[in-house]
């Protein structure tokens, strides 16, 4: 038993987080539309200055990654009810041959739930791979206190495996915050 104990610390230690911050304010726009059905694109620097794009539309929100005008999934996903995301991006880190790569985010999105102002939190985890970058899993952050560590164990279960055909993971208590 002590040796799979030493093989999964050591994995463990092979797997890290880093965060930067989104300040769509700060963000130089690459594209606008401020007509009927009007929406935003900006561009902000990510991991090691990687592009993130966000695009804002019909009062909700969508993040991806590395190209403006991407063919991934991920591109064209949000949230169903109407939604903000937070400041922060959570990337998580894996070592390859040294180096520390990005194989997927956790990036919060606060939900409308009602016309009373209600807020929801739902932590999206999106996976990054070439062909697949996807939302794999939500956490609905305010019905699980331990939402962020639910998060962090979807990423590091499911990224690089999950289908983007399938429908991302409910993770955690489920809870209102994605308006179901």
């Amino acid at each position: 038993m002590a040796v799979f104990a030493g093989i999964t610390a050591a994995w463990a230690a092979e797997i890290d987080s880093a965060y930067t911050k989104l300040d769509l304010n700060a963000c130089p726009i690459v594209d606008q539309n401020l007509e009927e059905g009007s929406w935003t694109l900006v561009r902000c620097a990510g991991y090691r200055g990687r592009p993130v794009f966000v695009g804002e539309g019909d009062l909700r929100f969508f993040v991806w990654f590395d190209q403006r005008k991407s063919d991934e999934p991920l591109a064209s996903q949000t949230l169903g009810p109407f939604n903000t995301i937070g400041e922060t991006t959570e990337w998580r880190l894996r070592r390859v041959g040294g180096e520390w790569q990005a194989f997927a985010t956790i990036l919060r999105y606060r939900t409308s739930l009602n016309d009373d102002q209600d807020q929801g939190e739902v932590l999206v985890v999106s996976q990054l791979q070439p062909g697949a970058t996807c939302h794999i899993a939500y956490v609905d952050a305010r019905t699980n206190p331990d939402a962020n560590a639910l998060a962090r164990d979807a990423a590091d279960r499911l990224a690089g495996s999950f289908d983007c055909n399938d429908t991302p993971e409910r993770v955690g208590t489920p809870g209102p915050s994605l308006g179901e």
